[in-house]
Order: structure tokens, then sequence, then C-alpha cells
């Protein structure tokens, strides 16, 4: 039996709190205003101290292809600075936040203008509804991403759609779960509505005839659907789409690359009430079920019935209602799944009601077990204590040896001591809690905002610094830098690219912006020693290259680094190791005095080449 909780906690809140409210019926009031107001864009209306800014559905939008990657493009590439905190999102295996090209490209036409009326209604207003039905819901979404992206007060920010398209890709989903903005998003959908459907999948190539029936139905206007199809143009249009997003529901698996991707909270309205989803494979499996219920004629009419179906949500979404026929379940939990189900108009004696089920099941499950797997890998992460532990206490005995080597080197030049083998074991280790720990991030079994949370940041800091160095003494010990290259740019995992990341979102406190009063720990680029290791190698390359314009740039190389590691050493951000008597460090500013002072004494007539640093 499912455990006894309240099954779909953040989304049903959501959808109590506007069915309880006049957001929904207030919303698709103005927009309905804005779609009879072109080719004005948006219209707005302030009631008490919420501010409502409805865009107009009918707009032209161009490079509408079904599943078309040419469709979707790069936010910080389209539209850089408008949205700051989706371009921190995306690295080599996952692509940056992408949208609608189209889409963002009328927002972007519009922006100039609107930021200013927008920062107005933020002044006097609590809360700020962008709204809008079919494409202008798009553009109450971009405005939305846009406000968050750009915090400038603390007035809340709410985007509510009627029957909008999909606006863009896994990461942006991904992105808006993790700023934890989940739920300033609400998505209105009809039960045959073809447009939230319309951009869901990849296709195969299309026929000519489909080719052109797209074109009929984004031509002038994409917000409102011609009614005036043929028959057999409407069955063809439903039987395309219905197969794609059948497809995709049935695969149980996450939404690809290449594809559209729903984001926020789903709100499926019915004649019956409504149900509110906000599980991305939930929300696709629900948008197939319902759809399948449909005809060719329902699918472009449920485009134009939210009038209809806001009226009914409002009066009815908190009603309880009787189990026609149907004998009350005794489980709490099974309660809540049959009501919400009974919302949905899906027949309990019908085959789809079991599938409809087990969707909301998994909605339920999926929401409980991020939590329950970051609790357990808190408690996996203080059984790794220890390992850390000794890695401390090596580093620790390295600093104070009679050779002067210091940590980095002493691992470098290890030979085969039980000691250095217990340290090598326990490095390997630590990487593989923290790459599954990634893994598991990567495919959503952790909740989005995990990155976020202190406990993680710093230990996965402290990692890093503390670890780091001696994967980059592995790597140049066993020569891998002369097969793929110096580590910075051939050999970092990605584990610790993602830790950087973490780190630099973090809220910064005063006392991190205070002066060291004494070296640090740990220091404090957990990359010094690679970069130590490439300048050692630009010492090797001024010996021997004889070209005076790789030279100069060699030597601005060393210069740029010299500086660098001095500026550490000033503000005393390394650790007593780095300037450790025979440490790789101290060794190469050895040799860089005496080729400075070899290069005064037989070439003065260059002095270009000692870079701006005076010669210690």
């Amino acid at each position: 039996m499912e455990g006894e909780t309240s099954p779909f906690e953040s989304s049903e809140m959501l959808a109590s709190f506007l069915a309880s409210t006049p957001l929904l019926s207030e919303s698709w009031k103005l927009c309905s205003h804005a779609n009879a107001a072109t080719p004005q864009i948006f219209v707005s209306k302030r009631i008490g101290e919420v501010s409502y800014v409805a865009f107009s559905g009918v707009q032209r939008v161009a490079g509408l292809d079904l599943g078309c990657r040419r469709s979707l493009v790069a936010v910080d590439t389209a539209a850089a600075g408008i949205f700051p905190a989706l371009q921190r999102y995306g690295s080599e295996a996952e692509e940056p936040v992408m949208v609608h090209a189209g889409m963002l490209r009328l927002f972007l036409s519009m922006i100039n203008n609107f930021q200013t009326q927008v920062f107005d209604i933020m002044k006097e207003s609590k809360l700020v509804v962008f709204t809008g039905h079919s494409l202008g819901g798009t553009m109450a979404s971009l405005s939305a991403l846009w406000l968050l992206s750009h915090p400038q007060s603390t007035t809340t920010v709410l985007s509510l759609t009627f029957g909008t398209p999909l606006l863009g890709n896994v990461t942006l989903s991904r992105a808006i779960l993790q700023e934890r903005w989940g739920g300033n998003f609400c998505h209105v959908v009809g039960k045959h509505d073809i447009v939230p459907r319309l951009l869901l999948a990849p296709l195969s190539p299309l026929t000519p005839h489909l080719h052109s029936l797209l074109q009929s139905l984004t031509s002038p206007y994409f917000g409102l659907l011609t009614l005036e199809l043929s028959d057999e143009g409407k069955n063809s249009l439903f039987r395309l789409v219905l197969s794609s997003v059948e497809a995709l529901a049935k695969s149980g698996e996450s939404i690809g690359r290449d594809s559209f991707c729903p984001f926020g909270n789903y709100v499926f309205c019915t004649n019956e009430g409504a149900i509110c989803l906000d599980n991305v494979v939930a929300v696709v499996k629900m948008l197939h079920l319902m759809f399948a219920t449909g005809c060719a004629t329902s699918c472009i009419e449920d485009h134009l019935n939210y009038e209809a179906y806001v009226g009914k949500v409002s009066s009815e979404f908190l009603k309880s209602r009787g189990f026609a026929e149907r004998e009350l379940p005794e489980s709490s939990y099974e309660v809540g799944v049959t009501l919400a189900l009974h919302s949905s108009e899906i027949d309990c004696r019908g085959p789809v009601w079991e599938p409809a089920k087990d969707c909301l099941k998994t909605a339920k499950r999926m929401g409980h077990a991020p939590n329950i797997k970051s609790a357990n890998l808190a408690k996996v992460l203080s059984k790794f204590t220890p390992l850390r532990a000794q890695i401390e206490w090596y580093k620790a005995s390295c600093d104070v040896s009679d050779d002067r080597k210091g940590y980095y080197d002493t691992f470098k030049l290890r030979g085969p001591s039980k000691k250095d083998g217990k340290v090598d074991m326990n490095r390997r280790k630590l990487a593989r809690f923290w790459d599954d720990l990634i893994q598991m991030l990567d495919t959503n079994q952790l909740p989005h905002d995990f990155h976020r949370r202190a406990k993680w940041v710093n230990a996965s800091q402290f990692y890093k610094l503390l670890v780091e160095p001696l994967d980059i003494a592995e790597y140049y010990r066993t020569g891998m830098h002369r097969e793929k290259g110096h580590y910075v740019t051939h050999g970092r995992e990605r584990r610790y690219k993602l830790f950087d990341r973490w780190w630099g979102n973090r809220k910064v406190g005063e006392e991190e912006n205070s002066q060291r009063n004494r070296y640090a720990s740990l220091t404090q680029d957990s990359c010094f020693w690679a970069r130590v290791e490439e300048a050692r190698d630009w010492i090797e390359i001024v010996r021997s290259e004889s070209d005076s314009r790789k030279l100069t740039l060699i030597w601005k190389n060393i210069d740029n680094f010299e500086q660098y590691a001095r500026s550490l050493v000033q503000k005393k951000e390394v650790s007593i190791d780095v300037l450790a008597e025979n440490s790789s460090y101290s060794l190469w500013m050895k040799e860089l005095r005496e080729l400075k002072s070899q290069l005064q004494q037989f070439s003065p007539q260059f002095p270009g080449f000692f870079g701006r640093g005076a010669i210690p």
C-alpha cells in the first residue's frame, strides 16, 4: 500500500490557492480583452494590490516547425543579458537553456517599451500576474523569467497561461526547478487542446501535406487556430500529434535533448474539474492520456474553450463530488487519487483508468524520493569522513616533512609506501562517491535545489580543495599530459567544474571578504598546481624556441602566471606547502630567476621578454 501522505503536495496547494481566489477568472477576462485588442501586444489592469498583465495571443511567430531543432535557440547568444540567471546552465554534457527562436524574437521586439511600464506596475503591487492565451502565454512566461532573472523588488511574480505552446528545452525546465521558480509558473491546459501538445516531441520528417497543414495553422497567426481546416486536415493533424505524444509518454524516459519540454505546474481542465501536476514525466503522460480521449474536431475547438473551463474550475474544484457506481476506496491515499482522476473525466471502466492512476502515483513517488535520497546521502557522507580525515593527516605530515617538498610533490613523487597507497585508495573512493552523487543529480533523483544547499556546497568545495591537487599530481605523475594535454583544459573531471559553479553561485557573506592574517589551510585555487606544471613547460619552451613571436607570447603567459601566483601568496590564499623549499612552485621560481638572469646577460636587446614582474 502507498504511504498515507498527501499525493501531490506542492502542485495541489497551488491549484487550491488558484481555485479559491479570483486569479484564474480575472486573468482569463484580461486575456480575452488582450486577444480582442489587437494589434496591442499587452494590456494591464490593477485590482487592489494585484496587477495583471495580459499578452495578446493573436501574434505572428516565424519558424514554427514541429519537433525541429532549428527552432530552438540558446538564450545566452540570442538574448545575452536578458536572462542572466539562465546563462549559468549548460555544460559539455548538457545543452544551454534554449527557447523557441520565433517566440524569443517576439519577446525581444517588445522588451524595450515593455520594461519601463512593468517596473512602474511593480512599484504599486505586491503580486504581478503575467498571463496570456496561446502564444500570449509564452510571452507571459518569458516576462516572468525575465523578472525572476533580474530581482528588482520584493514583488511576487506569477505566470498564469491558458493553452500555451511549449517554450524551451529540458535544460530550461531543469533550471527553473533548480532556481526554485517552479511555483511561479502555472499552465492551464484544456483536456483536448492540441496547442500545448504541438511542440512536445521530436518528429520524423513531415509529408508535404502535413507541412502545408502546419503552415495554414501558423499563418497569419499561431495563437488562434483556424477552424476552417478540412476534416481530412484535422484528422491528419490529430493523428500526427497523438502518435508523437504517445510514443514519448510510453517510452518512460526523460525528454530528449532535442525536444521541447514542459516546466512549472500544469492544471488539466475538464468539465468536471481539474488535476494539477508539477512532475515533467507525469505531465507528459497526462497530456497523452487526456488527448487520446479526444478527436480531430475537439482538439481544435478545445483551444477556444477556456472561458468555460475557468468557470468550472473556480466553482467546482474545491467541492467534494460523489463517485457514481464506484465504491469509495478504504485508503485515504486511494481516495485522493480517485478524486483527482474523477476530475479528469477519465472513465473508471475505461482502459486508461489504471495507467492514469499509475501516472499520478508516479508523480507522488518522484516527489518524495529525492528528499529521502538526499537524507540518506548525508548519512553516507558521514561514513566517508574518516577517508577525508586520513588525507588531511597526510597533508599535515607532508607540510612538516624534512624533505620540504610539500603535499603536492610528495604525492606526485611517491614510492610504493603503504601510507601513500592508502591515500591514493581514499582519493579514488571519494571520487566514486561524488561521481555517483552527480549521476543522481543528473537523473533527477535528488532535490532540484540540492546544489544550493549549504551543507553540500561547503562539503564539495572542501573536497575539491583537498583532493584535486592529488588528482593533478597523479595526472602528471603518469604522463597523461603528454597524451591528452595539460590538466586544466584536457584532464579536469566534470565534478570539479560543477563544484566551481556551485561555489560561485552561493551567497557570499561579509566575513568572506575580510583580509587573511595567516596562510590558508588549503590553497584556494584547486588548479594551482596544474598551472604550475604548465608554467614549467613554458620555461622549457623558452630554452629551445627561436621564433621571436612565439617567445613573446610565451613570456606573456609566464608573466601573467607569475603575477597571479604572487597575488595569491600576498593575499595568503595558498597553503604553506606551496612555499615549501623544494615544492614545484619554489623550484619554478628559482628556474625563472636563473633564466631571466641569463637572458639579461646575453640578450639585453630583448627587455620585453622579461614581462612586467621584477626579477626576485
